[in-house]
C-alpha cells in the first residue's frame, strides 16, 4: 500500500496522480500529490515505478498500512527500491540483463 510521498525529494511532476490505476492521489497546485484515497491502493507499484526521482514507497502489504517514517525507510533503502529492483531508471541495469543474472544463466 502507497505509504510516502517526499516532500525532500518530489519535484510535483504528477505523474504518479496520473498512472495510478484506483485515483489514489490528488493533485495539490503548487505542492506535493497527496494520499488521498489510500484504502483504494492495490499495490501495484505503478506510482513508484514511474516516480522519476524515488519519492515514492509503496509498502508490499497490500491489505494493510504500515507507519513509517520517511528516514527509516530512506536509510534502509527501501524508497524507490522496487523501481531500483527491476532496473528502471537512469544508470540502472535491468534485473535480467545484470552480471550475475545472466551468469547464472549459462
Amino acid at each position: 500500500m502507497i505509504e510516502i510521498v517526499s516532500e525532500s525529494k518530489c519535484i510535483q511532476c504528477n505523474l504518479c496522480v496520473s498512472v495510478c490505476p484506483t485515483n489514489v492521489f490528488d493533485r495539490v497546485d503548487g505542492n506535493i500529490p497527496v494520499i488521498a484515497r489510500q484504502d483504494d491502493c492495490q499495490t501495484c507499484f505503478m506510482c513508484e515505478l514511474y516516480c522519476p526521482v524515488d519519492a515514492l514507497y509503496v509498502a508490499p502489504d497490500a491489505e494493510a498500512s504500515v507507519i513509517a517514517a520517511e528516514d527509516d525507510l530512506e536509510s534502509r533503502g527501501l524508497i524507490g527500491s522496487y523501481r531500483e529492483k527491476i532496473g528502471w531508471g537512469p544508470g540502472r541495469t535491468p534485473i535480467t540483463k545484470h552480471p550475475l543474472m545472466l551468469a547464472g544463466n549459462n
